[in-house]
This record gives structure tokens, sequence and C-alpha cells, in this order.
């Protein structure tokens, strides 16, 4: 017999990821995605009790028939798992400066959302729309409804580290400031660490690199964030997949001025055009550039460039946490499978107490454990995020405490 279940949403831009979770026993019986929204070969990949279910959908479809599709598919077929749901969690990117943790959706909710689009213009609508989607299909779960921020976990930000050298007016009257990312995953990664470590978050001083597509760092003491690579949008910090990541900001001056490039065409350079495909000019995943490290300059410059901007924010957030650092952390895709960039990071921590055993850092995958450091260094863990999963933890707890 079914106990009750969670069903998370993650609703991006072009894009959409579901599950549905057993939060008591942690499995996850539904799960999947929606590709290609928008665009002609618009499909669903459905997986339920390990079998796939590959659905073509109706070309250009948007967020709402797509997802209509997906709720009707698991109410026909798997009528079982969809009427156990009782708690929907949602992935909102952004929450402004006014949310610190996951909260019940409301009125109130949904205006800080709207509100936060200017930080977050292609995630924070699609969030809505999810959230307006879970009301039209679960109407008698409206109030069991939870937004799980990804900004939450960094308003433990100090000012020193979030605001800009800007006039102090902008952060008054239009919040610019930072705001940070990745924070569920940080949420998991810390969740795992208690547990791995046997020691306390609030005890707890790290440096956790999320690196994927979208890469960030963030320095961690006494449990909480105190600095993150990202800024008032994902663009700022290390050089990620298609994004830029830092640069002199007069170098848009310049692309405007001097080579008369539009506003909107420089956006769309430093956001889609840049950062690993850029360097390379062939390929944004990692994957590729390891293939190719010893055969292609372009590809050797670009994984090299990468862990340059990398190793400056691990040293940098080392001088910042205030007593002994317990440990390195890799997690997102190109952290938990790159073995390469790993090894490339590591091998210029020594100063810092960092070294890597060459044999755990190439089979980590393999066995079963988190940790790739010689037995002389302080702790390095690879440890795999589970973002979805932490989500259907934090409604759980939100709707049982109601």
């Amino acid at each position: 017999m079914l106990k009750k279940l969670i069903l998370v949403l993650n609703c991006g831009s072009s894009s959409v990821k579901f599950s549905i979770f057993d939060p008591f026993s942690k499995k996850k019986y539904v799960f999947g995605n929606i590709e290609c929204l928008f665009l002609k070969n618009t499909r669903a990949n459905i997986v339920i009790d390990s079998k796939i279910y590959k659905e073509k959908l109706l070309d250009y479809s948007d967020h709402f028939y797509a997802l209509s599709f997906v709720f009707n598919f698991i109410k026909k077929k798997f009528f079982h798992f969809y009427k156990n749901i009782y708690g929907i969690g949602h992935r909102v990117v952004h929450g402004g400066d006014k949310i610190n943790e996951s909260i019940i959706i409301d009125e109130k909710i949904l205006k800080i959302i709207k509100d936060s689009v200017v930080f977050a213009p292609l995630h924070n609508p699609a969030n809505l729309i999810g959230i307006k989607i879970a009301y039209k299909f679960f109407p008698n779960l409206k109030k069991k409804n939870i937004a799980v921020f990804d900004t939450s976990f960094h308003t433990s930000i100090p000012k020193k580290s979030y605001l800009y050298a800007i006039p102090y007016k902008f952060y008054k009257k239009y919040k610019i400031r930072r705001y940070g990312a990745h924070g569920i995953s940080y949420s998991y990664i810390m969740l795992k660490l208690e547990n791995i470590l046997q020691k306390p978050q609030k005890k707890l001083n790290v440096i956790i690199c999320h690196l994927g597509n979208g890469s960030s760092v963030t320095a961690i003491q006494n449990g909480k964030s105190i600095d993150t690579s990202m800024g008032l949008t994902p663009l700022e910090g290390l050089v990620m997949g298609t994004r830029s990541g830092d640069l002199d900001p007069a170098i848009i001056f310049f692309m405007y001025n001097q080579l008369g490039i539009k506003i909107k065409n420089i956006e769309n350079i430093l956001t889609k055009k840049s950062g690993l495909l850029g360097i390379n000019g062939h390929s944004s995943d990692c994957r590729y550039l390891e293939k190719n490290y010893f055969f292609h300059d372009e590809a050797k410059l670009a994984i090299d460039i990468f862990c340059h901007r990398l190793l400056k924010y691990i040293g940098s957030y080392s001088v910042l946490i205030k007593g002994k650092l317990d440990a390195l952390v890799f997690t997102g895709g190109i952290g938990e499978n790159s073995f390469l960039i790993r090894k490339k990071i590591i091998s210029k921590l020594s100063l810092l107490g960092f070294y890597i055993d060459d044999d755990l850092n190439i089979s980590i995958k393999k066995k079963k454990t988190y940790f790739i450091n010689k037995k002389s260094s302080r702790d390095i863990l690879v440890i795999p995020t589970k973002e979805e999963l932490f989500i259907a933890m934090e409604t759980r707890r939100l709707i049982e405490n109601q």
C-alpha cells in the first residue's frame, strides 16, 4: 500500500522536470522531463516503475499543454500514484531579499515571486506557471503547495559580501545586491555532510563547488553561507557552459560604443554564447572538452580557464572562513563526473592542506565512499546533489507542521 506522496515540479524557461516521491522512504516512483518547449520537437520522457515512456507532444507546446499531458498520462495509467499526492513542492529560483526559508504558497508569496521576476526573468515566470497549473489540477491541495527557493540559503550572507560598490541608493531603492543561486543544492549537500562527517551543520566550515552548465562556489561558516560567486543574477562568478561569469563591465561599454552591438545582443552573447562554448567555439559540454583536452588547443584552454577561475574563488574563500576548514566538496554534473577537473583543481591546493588520491578520484563512482583525498589531506568529497529530494523533504516538513 502506497503512503502519501509528494509531487515536485521544477519548471524552467524551455523545459520541465517532475517527480513523485515517497518523502518518508525517499523512494522516487515517477520522474521525467519535458524538453523543447516552444520548439518543433516538444516531447515528454516519463519514467514509472523503471519503465520509460517517450511521448511526442504537439509541436511548440507551452508549459500548460505539456504538463497537462503529463498529469493526465499519470492519472490515466497510474492513478494509484496520482491519487496519493498530498503535497506539491516547487523549485523557485528567486525570492528576493524577503524570504529566507521554504514556505507555503499564498497570495503574499506569489506577489514576492512576481516582484522578483526582474532578477530571474527566465526562471521565475516559469515557476509561477508551474504553481498555476498545480492549482488547476490539484485544487484540493491549493494550501499544500510549497515554494523552495534557490536564494534562501544565501540570505545569511553579510552586507559586506552582498553589496556592490555602486551608489547605495541602488540597493535601498532597487535592491541591487548579490543574491546567489543553487541554494537548494547547497542545502541538500549540507544535510549529507552532517551525516557523512558526523558533525552538526552549525559547526561545519566548508567550501562547496556546484559545477555544471551553471556553476557556483560558496563559502560556508558554521553552517551558514557567508559568500557565493553568483550575484544579482546567475551571470556573475565562475566560467559556465555558455555564461561568461566575471568580466570587466567596461567590456559591455566597448561592445556597445566601439563595436555597435545592441544591448539585447550583448546580453545574448554573455549568457548564451560565452563561457566554455565561447572559448572553444564548438561545445558547452564539458565531456566534449575533456575528450579533446589533449588534442585541441581551444578545448584545453576552455578547461584551463574554468579551473583557474574556480581556484581563485576557493583560495579567497578559504581566507574568509574563520576557524578550521573542514572540507572541500564537489557536486553538480561536472563536479560529480569530471575526474580531470577535480584533479587539476586539487593539485593546486596543497597550500590549503588538500591532497588528492588519484585512484579514488578516478574510481569514485564505483566505490561506496564520498572521499577522494589522501589520508594526510583535509577531507575532499564528491557528493551527488539531489535537489528534487530536498524539495520533497521540505514540502513534507511544512505540510506536517501546518
